[in-house]
């Protein structure tokens, strides 16, 4: 591979897309030779689907394939649909078994059929091993390639099997420990192989495994690897049987893509699952549509509420200025609530059963932040207007934070009862909510202590 020490990242960039304005394949060729494997990676996401399919034809074997392997799934659908048969089977094979499923699962039903069907016998049973978990299920992520050892083998019979699956095995660095049944039984480190003496049995060295059903949630799986910071995690069938491994950084990659999926909902709208500038508009206009139409209707409880009040806000208008201050305070408040709350489940903090617990601590919480923000804001009325109106604010802002907390302390959990995404029932809806229940708690506050 050719590089420049003289061309910055940017300028070598340029070359690139210098080379696919003109439609010179030498020149793009030439161009991508200039850049490390994480580089092109980085280029190819930018680019259109065309221009990335012209691109990709023009790596090496070996370099297209690592390319390949460390893109998204959805990318690597796009590609295939730009390149021709013979490449796509080849890059398609030297995949691992959960790369394939993962993009077996973003290919058209024929083209996923086709690519099965020129796979080894070999590579075939190892894919549809991880096809046969539903998904969302932790087997579907896992790698059935790997080595085990027995408890009465050596240190020395334990590295022999080592050195002959180098080649195929995920990952070596922990390995699990079965009996004649394929049950797991323990776990053994190269660390521990490599100091032990050759003739010591794998017994002696052995630690008592970690392990997740192969059914478990793929998230709640990966959340258990990193926690327990174990470089591999052994994953069973109902037997304990051995089936596969969950290797740390697919762990990772889970975490990653569920942080996103949480942040994006968080914020009203659908993951987009590929990089911005890979993604065609009208998938960005999909992902966000859907929540503001939700949204849409839900602010219209906070008109009728309006509408309700309309007398009241006729005869002191200038309850109307503090609007905004009141509904944004308690819609951020809740937020910051709920946030929290979908965090701590996240990481198993908290549970659905500990609703009371959650609920008894954030009203204590929001009726704190009610009282400090509502005697902030009396002060501040009873000095620009009225006492009678700083009294209000500043009751209104104790209801509103307490009201609000409580609410976004409870939406999170009560997602994750019904067993919907946590993020859903979070800030959007907790937003909507509070509008309007804080407009009802403003007026009718206003309209005890101002005789309206």
């Amino acid at each position: 591979m050719i590089k420049s020490p003289t061309l910055t990242f940017d300028a070598r960039a340029e070359l690139l897309a210098d080379a696919l304005d003109k439609n010179s394949l030498p020149d793009v060729a030439r161009a991508l030779d200039r850049l490390s494997v994480a580089e092109t990676m980085e280029q190819l996401e930018r680019l259109n689907s065309i221009d990335r399919a012209l691109a990709f034809r023009t790596l090496s074997k070996g370099r297209a394939l690592e390319v390949f392997e460390r893109l998204d799934a959805l990318l690597q659908a796009d590609l295939v649909a730009g390149l021709q048969d013979a490449q796509v089977a080849e890059v398609f094979a030297g995949l691992s078994p959960d790369d394939r499923v993962a993009l077996l699962d973003e290919l058209p039903a024929s083209v996923a059929k086709r690519l099965l069907l020129g796979l080894s016998d070999k590579d075939r049973a190892l894919t549809n091993t991880v096809l046969g978990y539903p998904q969302g299920a932790v087997g579907r992520y896992m790698s059935p390639q790997f080595v085990t050892a027995r408890p009465w083998f050596t240190a020395a019979q334990t590295m022999a099997r080592v050195r002959a699956q180098l080649d195929d095995a995920e990952s070596i660095y922990t390995i699990p420990v079965v009996d004649e049944g394929r049950r797991l039984v323990g776990v053994v480190s190269l660390r521990d192989l490599l100091r032990a003496a050759e003739s010591d049995p794998v017994a002696s060295l052995m630690k008592d495994p970690l392990s997740a059903p192969a059914t478990l949630d793929a998230e709640e799986a990966a959340r258990y690897c990193a926690d327990a910071k174990v470089l591999v995690l052994p994953i069973v069938d109902a037997e304990t049987r051995l089936v596969g491994i969950l290797t740390v950084d697919d762990a990772l990659g889970i975490l990653e893509d569920a942080e996103s999926e949480d942040a994006a909902r968080a914020g009203g709208a659908e993951p987009l699952r590929r990089p911005y500038l890979a993604t065609p508009v009208r998938s960005i206009v999909r992902a966000r549509v859907v929540w503001l139409l939700v949204l849409a209707l839900g602010a219209t409880l906070t008109v009728q509420v309006m509408g309700a009040f309309e007398a009241t806000l006729a005869e002191q208008v200038v309850l109307s200025l503090f609007i905004p201050l009141l509904i944004g305070t308690g819609g951020n408040t809740g937020n910051q609530a709920a946030t929290t709350i979908t965090r701590a489940l996240a990481l198993g903090d908290v549970r659905p059963r500990d609703v009371f617990k959650v609920l008894a601590r954030e009203l204590r919480v929001g009726a704190w932040l009610g009282i400090l923000l509502g005697g902030l804001g009396f002060v501040l009325a009873s000095i620009l207007f009225t006492v009678p109106l700083g009294l209000v604010i500043g009751l209104t802002l104790l209801g509103v934070c307490t009201m609000a907390a409580g609410v976004g302390g409870l939406m999170p959990l009560l997602g994750k009862a019904l067993k919907v995404d946590p993020a859903v029932f979070s800030n959007p809806f907790i937003s909507t909510f509070v509008d309007a229940t804080g407009l009802i708690i403003y007026f009718l506050i206003a309209s005890s202590v101002l005789g309206l």
